[in-house]
Parts: C-alpha cells; sequence; structure tokens
C-alpha cells in the first residue's frame, strides 16, 4: 500500500490526491480531516451538490456503477487513494484499477468487492473465519426467499444483499408478510445484486454495539497495527439509525471476545483505515453482524466524543500518520429526519438547539429532503450517557424543516 512520505498543495503538481466514491454526510466530514491536512480532495456521487462535494476541491457526477465511467475519472484524476464510500460501485473496475499499483483502493480492493454486499462479507466471517453469527440463508426471487424463511423459521429479518441506512429491511413475524417484503426488498436494493437478499433468524440480543476498528501503521515499526475506539451503542428503527452513544459499558470479558472478532474480521479484509464492525451481545456471547470498511453512521458520535473523529481516525490511518482512539468524554448523537419532500430545505430552531449546554450540530447541506431522509444530526456531551442522550435528542427535536 502507498505511504505518502510528503504531503503537498492541493491545486497544484505536488498534490496529493484522494477521490472519494460516494459523497454523503460521513465523506463530507471525511473531506474536511483531509483538507485539513492538506490533502487535495475529488468527490464523486451520482447526483450534484451532494454533500462531499460541496466542500471538495474538485467534483465529479456519474453512474459509479458504471466500470467505464469509474475508470476514465480515476485516469482523470490520477488519484493516489481511491476511498468507496456507499456500496453501489463498480468493485471489478476497482479490483484492475488497484492491479496497475498506481493506485491504492482503501482499504484493499478485495475488501471493497467483499463489503460492499452482505453475501461475501457473511460468508468470509462465518464460512472461512468461523466466527459465530446469527443463522442465516441467502435467496434471489420471491419464492426462494419464501424457502428460505421456510428454513429459518420466524421471526426473521429480510435485507437486501446490497443496500444502506436500512433500506428494504423487514422484520417479518408471519408468511403474509412474505410478499410485501419481498417488493420492498427489490425497492431497497443496490447494484448488481439487487433482487438477492439475505434471510436472517431474529437474534434475542441484550443490545448491540459498533466497535470502530482502526487498521493503521506503527511509525516506528513500519507494521500496521490494530486500535479500538470505546464500543458505540445505537437504537435503530426500521433497520436505520437514530441514535449513538459512547461508551457503552460492557463486562472487560466480553469486550475482549468483541475485539478479537473485530481484529480476525479486519485482518482477513487486509489494508488501512478504519472498520465499523457491528455485533450483537448475547449474555456473554458476541454474534458477528456486518462490517463497513470506512466510517460507520453510527460512529458519528466521535464528532463529540473523541479525541479524534471516526473521520480524522481514517484519514490518518490511510496516509500512514499516527492515530488517538482515546474518549474524551461521554456523548451521544440523535438524528435530524426530513418529514417532507422538498428541493429546498429550510431548517428552524437552531439557535435553541445550540443554547442547550455541550450541544453542537451538523447540517448535511443535502440538496432535496423526502420523508425520512437523513438530514443532519445532534451532538452532545454529558457527565454521563443518560445526560448526553437526553441532550441530543432534544436538540434534534427542536430543529424543524420546513420547505421555503
Amino acid at each position: 500500500m502507498l505511504t505518502p512520505t510528503t504531503f503537498g498543495t492541493p491545486r497544484s503538481q505536488s498534490a496529493l490526491r484522494v477521490l472519494l466514491l460516494g459523497s454523503g454526510e460521513l465523506g463530507k466530514e471525511l473531506a474536511i480531516a483531509f483538507t485539513r491536512l492538506g490533502v487535495e480532495v475529488h468527490a464523486a456521487d451520482r447526483y450534484q451538490n451532494a454533500p462531499a462535494q460541496q466542500v471538495a476541491h474538485y467534483s465529479y457526477t456519474l453512474d459509479m456503477t458504471d466500470g467505464q465511467q469509474v475508470d476514465l475519472l480515476v485516469k482523470k484524476v490520477r488519484p493516489h487513494f481511491v476511498i468507496p464510500e456507499i456500496e453501489a460501485i463498480a468493485t471489478d473496475t476497482l479490483e484492475k484499477i488497484a492491479a496497475s499499483s498506481q493506485v491504492t483502493v482503501i482499504p484493499t480492493a478485495h475488501a471493497t468487492r467483499l463489503t460492499m454486499d452482505r453475501e461475501g462479507i457473511r460468508r468470509l466471517a462465518a464460512e472461512e473465519l468461523g466466527i459465530p453469527t446469527s443463522p442465516y440463508l441467502f435467496a434471489s426471487g420471491e419464492e426462494e426467499m419464501r424457502q428460505a424463511v421456510e428454513k429459518i423459521g420466524l421471526p426473521c429479518i429480510v435485507k437486501p444483499v446490497m443496500s444502506s441506512s436500512g433500506k428494504g429491511q423487514s422484520l417479518l413475524r408471519t408468511h403474509e408478510d412474505i410478499a410485501s417484503a419481498w417488493h420492498y426488498a427489490l425497492e431497497g436494493g443496490r447494484g448488481s445484486s439487487q433482487g438477492r437478499v439475505i434471510v436472517e433468524g431474529l437474534v434475542k440480543f441484550d443490545y448491540e454495539i459498533t466497535l470502530l476498528t482502526v487498521r493503521s501503521l506503527d511509525n516506528k515499526t513500519g507494521k500496521i497495527v490494530t486500535n479500538f475506539c470505546e464500543p458505540i451503542g445505537h437504537l435503530q428503527v426500521d433497520g436505520d439509525y437514530h441514535e449513538s452513544w459512547q461508551p457503552v459499558p460492557m463486562d472487560s470479558t466480553v469486550l475482549e471476545k468483541a475485539q478479537a472478532i473485530a481484529e480476525k474480521v479486519t485482518h482477513a479484509l487486509g489494508g488501512r483505515g478504519l472498520f465499523g464492525v457491528e455485533l450483537f451481545i448475547c449474555g456473554d456471547e458476541v454474534l458477528f453482524s456486518e462490517v463497513s470498511p470506512r466510517p460507520h453512521d453510527t460512529g458519528m458520535v466521535t464528532m463529540a466524543s473523541g479525541y479524534l473523529s471516526e473521520f480524522e481516525l481514517h484519514a490518518r490511518a490511510i496516509l500512514g500518520l499516527p492515530v488517538d482512539t482515546r474518549l474524551r468524554t461521554p456523548a451521544a448523537s440523535a438524528v435530524i429526519c426530513a418529514p417532507l419532500a422538498t428541493a429546498a430545505p429550510v431548517y428552524r430552531g437552531l439557535a435553541s438547539a445550540l443554547s442547550l449546554p455541550e450541544v453542537d450540530l451538523r447540517l448535511f447541506g443535502k440538496p432535496d429532503s423526502r420523508p425520512g431522509r437523513r438530514m443532519g444530526v445532534a451532538l452532545a456531551r454529558g457527565k454521563n450517557i443518560a445526560q448526553a442522550r437526553e441532550r441530543a435528542k432534544q436538540a434534534a427535536e427542536l430543529i424543524t424543516i420546513q420547505d421555503a
């Protein structure tokens, strides 16, 4: 993997260039983290004026599932690093680009392909690495899905193998739910795997966590080392994150099991950067759920809790710079969702929200809204998690979104 030894100047011949494939709210914060280190940022997305495009040095609009378009963009930009931020990308093209040894795909092209769909990463974890997971089956087509539901049993969860933010995910409690779940999965699926789903047995877990895992360069030994942030708890509604908090109180033995699983999975994926590893905690047992080879939406809480945010950690790890995963203070986040569809959203209540103690806001700047779309996040610190969560929720509720 390429490691820069010098950092140049953006928009000059000496520039160190990164290309973000996907420019949502996570990409926006990552772009800011890179620009603070003097890195030239190129941001691509399928629509114009995406959040990261608004803060990048250069922006591009294209179909990232089209390998030819991706290949032409890489040749045009000549980035040192290509950083996927979404699932729907032509991963076979990325593998060919990475094989040229002129560009480093983060964390690796192989890891990007595996983690862009739930099937690749689940088979790696459960079938190759022997890590415990919930019971699961994959299916293509409604009839196959019906058979998988029969074998897994009710209740169960159906998800497209490629989707994000809970899109296409359903909880099935009766056989009458199968048809609607199949059509919802079709609507929420992305990319070439559209029409293929994973059927998972419902796990009776005590709680679930995101364990942000950082693979970075030890500047003394020159070897890759793994560090962990404090575990993050989160609340999901219909499969989409609505709140997160850090840290989660955990028994030390259980935490060690979680860290061992996270290290095993991320070591198998390889490369450098930050990974969001999702785990179910069931008493003394830990089950693997999913992994994202990039900053995680629940990790937005680190913008308030950590000495370095998950975006700064990702940027530093990619660039071969030292990282610091220590927790500064208990903190929480609560999302700000749109109640309506509009091409010109207007935000009100910022002064009221920011008058609350130890509260901050991030409005993503998405060019339009639709009901339920995540448009911002409230961040809050506190003397403990309960206080931080209450402050974050109050702040988020004070922000209203209207049509201009």
